[in-house]
């Protein structure tokens, strides 16, 4: 992806969440030297927890059909979750375009909450786990949709309208985009980690390698060992 449109991607999507009521913590606005400055005085869990702006076309260079904009609000560390205190959650806010494919995947640790906070229909398409963790195209999938246990056939779509939300446990596999209109997503899960506990069903890359058009406007969470060090 080119810087450039890296920086369009972020000025639309801060507009959008505004649009229905969310506003991000500054930080999300922080330049890239006053980012470098506060991580390493006063604000080091930005970098350690990987807390901010993430825009991905996984790889692919099509970002508009594949894709997808995350901001992570907050976040802990798995360390956490081996000792059951201090901060075993994760909160992000991501925006899904209308008919812009979220590839098949699966996490192995990490149970979520997806939540349509505003917009068109959300749309995921649900399979369980074989025990070696492959796709079971067979087994129907027993979900919990703010607290109501569903059962949809193997490879069924689930659809979500403004408020309402799913949880997906661990094995779940969950593809999902919008119908209708973009859609503004929440995500309350436990601790995240993207570098490990992201399986795709198809080879994808979970970060996209910026060409550098331009000045960024503000790093992505895949910057920061770059421009942070």
């Amino acid at each position: 992806m080119k810087r450039s449109h890296v920086n369009d991607i972020i000025a639309e999507s801060d507009a959008f969440m505004k649009s229905f009521g969310f506003t991000l913590p500054p930080f999300a606005y922080w330049s890239p030297e006053q980012l470098k400055v506060r991580v390493r005085s006063d604000s080091p869990t930005i970098f350690d927890a990987r807390l901010g702006w993430d825009i991905t076309d996984y790889g692919k260079g099509r970002f508009d059909q594949l894709g997808l904009v995350l901001f992570t609000l907050r976040n802990g560390n798995a360390a956490n979750l081996t000792t059951g205190q201090g901060m075993v959650y994760a909160e992000k806010l991501m925006i899904t375009a209308k008919d812009q494919v979220n590839p098949l995947h699966r996490h192995a640790v990490k149970t979520e909450d997806i939540i349509n906070r505003g917009g068109g229909a959300l749309v995921l398409q649900m399979y369980n786990s074989k025990p070696d963790g492959s796709v079971d195209e067979e087994s129907d999938v027993v979900v919990a949709t703010d607290a109501r246990l569903r059962t949809l056939k193997a490879g069924d779509l689930l659809k979500l309208k403004a408020g309402e939300s799913v949880t997906l446990l661990p094995g779940n596999w969950h593809a999902f985009w919008a119908e209708g209109a973009d859609v503004l997503m929440g995500e309350v899960s436990t601790v995240n980690d993207d570098l490990t506990d992201n399986y795709f069903r198809e080879p994808v890359g979970r970060f996209s390698a910026i060409e550098e058009d331009a000045s960024p406007t503000h790093l992505l969470v895949s910057d920061y060992d770059t421009w942070l060090k």
